[in-house]
């Protein structure tokens, strides 16, 4: 056996041993096993789908989305529902929008199809090319501080005020607040501070710890609180058979067998054919650019993180197998779409494993089959609270806006469009809003600085898709 693994993914040539790819393995899995919780909490909110459905489509999909990348590009890479996309699913496409769950696959079926397209044809450099660097660089942080957002809604830290129509919840007791309303709010703050420091410390799965100490101290401290334990079991099973049957019936296939009725999104006024197909081409647009964009900066960042950049024909470093690892990417997202759940791609905790000495696709293989044996807890996973799987939207956002740094904000005509794709995603409550502002900004500014040639033509056609977007469809 340890002569096969070593042929297979050529352990001896990159200098490691099946021990350290285990740990490897492990170690990524614990940074985003919290994908589990998280991703079916948000698809629960729809109301449509079950968070045990959600749960089992997102652990198959990332079993075979890691599979894939391990035997085609031999990476120590995992993948699964990529944050960001999921809030774009379910807030945008879904909430915002007006389409219906099974409609929402469909975008990440297409976003799938022609992301294999252009990776065999070559074309994703072309698109790549087309959105400008101010606003590539800008979309991590837009959506780090979109998801963030959402965490502290989730987490009831912010609320709606009909004034602001934003604020802060109400901590006074001597006012409307009680203990019962403040309780999960102290968990939620708890929980971003110990993942923050557990990460300083460099503590493994320090996001899976904080969640799971959050709903710890949440129903340690719910016995303080009347009523609390009140028909707890209601709607709960410790039967983990369960899950797979809501998967089954509410959620594999749905692409397929709902997926292209449209009949509910052009039934809401204002609606007709040609608003649902200039909504379909954005939409399935933005979907394809932040899949792009995240999956390729993850590839790059985490294998330059574990000096596993190769120098190509041009003397530049690329990641090794990029077409391969791109394909596994683009056919995890439809194998995704038909389970169910929102787009797979690479995810950046994949840098933890590859931090403790991951080389190979040995470390993704225990990756994978880490999620594989994770499908049957899901009745464990929906036990976790919203305001502790709050804690992981909090600190992922915090993350994402790491970016920011690699703006130039001293010059405007980078500033703006960096601006508004940022501003626009959580203040819209739409991904492709705040994208859509970054591209027509950037335009418009070239435009009125005698620029216009620095415009490229795929930069104008993406723009006036979007230009469409708003004049047609909202």
């Amino acid at each position: 056996m340890k002569d096969f693994l070593n042929r297979t993914f050529r352990l001896e040539e990159r200098g490691t041993n099946v021990r350290t790819e285990l740990i490897a393995g492990l170690t990524t899995f614990m940074a985003m096993a919290y994908i589990l919780m998280v991703n079916p909490g948000m698809f629960a909110e729809l109301g449509t789908v079950s968070f045990g459905a959600v749960y089992i489509a997102t652990a198959l999909s990332a079993v075979v989305g890691t599979v894939l990348i391990a035997l085609l590009a031999n990476l120590p890479l995992a993948q699964a529902s990529g944050m960001g996309l999921n809030a774009f699913f379910v807030y945008t496409a879904c909430f915002g929008l007006g389409f219906s769950y099974a409609n929402a696959l469909v975008f990440c079926l297409v976003d799938g199809l022609i992301f294999i397209l252009l990776t065999l044809t070559g074309l994703r450099r072309i698109i790549f090319d087309a959105v400008p660097a101010a606003v590539k660089a800008a979309i991590p942080a837009g959506i780090g501080l979109f998801i963030a957002f959402l965490g502290l809604q989730n987490a009831g830290l912010v609320v709606n005020d009909d004034a602001t129509l934003v604020n802060l919840a109400s901590f006074n007791l001597l006012g409307s607040a009680t203990w019962a309303s403040i309780m999960p709010l102290l968990v939620t703050i708890l929980g971003v501070i110990a993942v923050a420091a557990m990460s300083k410390k460099n503590v493994k799965g320090a996001i899976l710890w904080s969640i799971l100490g959050a709903t710890a101290i949440y129903y340690l401290l719910g016995l303080t609180v009347d009523g609390f334990y009140v028909d707890f079991w209601a709607g709960k099973t410790l039967n983990p058979l369960v899950a797979f049957q809501e998967f089954g019936t509410g959620a594999f296939g749905q692409v397929f067998v709902n997926g292209f009725d449209f009949s509910a999104y052009l039934a809401v006024e204002g609606h007709n054919v040609g608003t649902l197909i200039v909504a379909f081409i954005t939409t399935a647009l933005a979907f394809c650019m932040v899949d792009m964009f995240d999956t390729m900066g993850t590839l790059y960042g985490a294998c330059r993180g574990g000096n596993l950049l190769v120098e190509n024909e041009k003397g530049e470093l690329e990641v090794p197998n990029m077409n391969k690892a791109m394909m596994a990417d683009a056919i995890a997202t439809c194998t995704g779409a038909i389970c169910g759940t929102s787009t797979v791609t690479t995810f950046v905790e994949s840098s933890a494993g590859v931090g403790v000495g991951g080389r190979t696709g040995l470390s993704s293989m225990f990756t994978a089959i880490m999620f594989f044996i994770a499908m049957f807890l899901a009745p464990v996973a929906a036990l976790i609270p919203a305001t502790a799987y709050a804690v992981a939207l909090i600190y992922v956002g915090i993350l994402m806006m790491g970016c920011v740094k690699d703006i130039d904000w001293g010059d405007p005509a980078i500033a703006l469009p960096a601006f508004l794709t940022i501003a626009m995603m959580p203040f819209t409550y739409n991904i492709s809003y705040g994208i859509a502002f970054g591209l027509i900004s950037y335009i418009l500014i070239k435009v009125c600085t005698g620029k216009i040639k620095e415009v490229n033509v795929g930069t104008w056609v993406i723009g006036a898709l979007f230009a469409a977007m708003f004049f047609l469809t909202h």
